[in-house]
């Protein structure tokens, strides 16, 4: 999908969680437009092979370790990229962590680490991002959403909490932009299920190891929509049917969407494959062994998905209430003609 053309030559983009997953496969897309490259995640040695795979693709990087949860080290770490490449063009928020767990076994400090990191790291963030762009009055800023953070889901309470507060903090940061008259593009860009290494690494108190709710797509997939958007920023993008009919369901249906989770969604959220006791997890520490672009679940991942903006997508929902409405009025005035 897409060109490799120099879209994005000599202008600087930060990614953060770029050492794995969906922000891996961002910086490897930018990178082949040419891009120079911020890479931030906690891992030091995993954004080493990041620098080098970003420079055989034709892009530059430098890279800025750093835990999106400390403020203070991710100021330090995007002024350490404005230092080495000049003012941030784009910054895309992407780092997070998640734990699968029933909310009764899941602890106040895994609740706390969850959204210091998924929340709170995207505020960190984008306030660095605008230190930058405010005063130049330019720049994108693009947060990587899910479609939790319309619905939540069951084992993923802490994770739908934090993307769910992302959505508030940005729409409420969008409008304080337009009273200011700010020239600055924002944008998020809502997730269907990814095949990524967080179902290999996340915290789980359950039995059986995490996967992602089918259908999957692959990472690349995101990456490529997320480039689109940094080059004609929309303000919201629903990516994958998935996406669509969940942000859909719960506006129109949200108590059967209640039932329908509770009985489908706690075992699709789990293989057959049981616990190992050895098994290693990332919310305090990165696991470096596992640092990569995909998951563990290629053969059912999808290469391609649809998007769409997301005022198109709610036309739907409307346009058929508004039908639906007019079909009722017009055989209501039927049977009164009639009698």
């Amino acid at each position: 999908m897409g060109s490799n053309l120099n879209e994005f030559a000599n202008r600087t983009v930060v990614v953060t969680g770029a050492s794995a997953g969906v922000g891996r496969a961002i910086t490897h897309r930018f990178a082949r437009a040419g891009a120079r490259l911020g890479l931030i995640a906690r891992d030091a040695e995993a954004l080493c092979s990041v620098q080098e795979e970003v420079e055989r693709l034709g892009g530059s990087a430098v890279i800025a370790p750093a835990d999106v949860a400390d403020a203070d080290a991710l100021f330090a770490a995007a002024d350490h990229i404005r230092d080495a490449f000049g003012p941030i063009d784009v910054w895309i928020n992407d780092a997070m962590v998640t734990v699968f767990s029933p909310v009764w076994e899941i602890t106040p400090d895994e609740f706390r680490r969850v959204t210091e990191v998924t929340y709170l790291g995207f505020v960190h963030g984008t306030l660095a991002a605008l230190r930058d762009m405010r005063p130049r009055d330019r720049g994108t800023i693009i947060q990587i959403g899910s479609a939790l953070a319309y619905r939540g889901i069951p084992l993923q309470s802490a994770y739908c909490g934090a993307k769910h507060a992302i959505r508030g903090f940005t729409d409420s940061l969008r409008s304080e932009l337009l009273h200011a008259r700010s020239r600055i593009k924002l944008s998020i860009v809502e997730l269907p299920a990814v095949n990524t290494p967080q179902f290999d690494w996340a915290r789980t108190h359950m039995g059986q190891q995490p996967r992602p709710v089918p259908p999957v797509v692959q990472p690349e997939v995101i990456a490529e929509w997320v480039f689109r958007d940094a080059c004609n920023p929309h303000r919201e993008t629903w990516i994958g049917w998935s996406t669509l009919k969940v942000i859909l369901a719960n506006m129109l249906l949200p108590e059967f969407l209640d039932h329908y989770l509770a009985r489908k969604v706690v075992t699709a959220q789990q293989t057959r494959v049981p616990v190992s006791p050895m098994r290693r997890d990332n919310l305090d520490e990165p696991v470096h062994h596992l640092h990569r672009t995909r998951g563990s679940f290629d053969r059912e991942a999808s290469a391609e998905a649809i998007a769409i903006p997301g005022p198109v997508a709610r036309i739907a929902p409307v346009a058929a209430g508004v039908l639906a409405l007019i079909a009722v009025a017009f055989l209501a005035r039927g049977g009164e003609r009639r009698r």
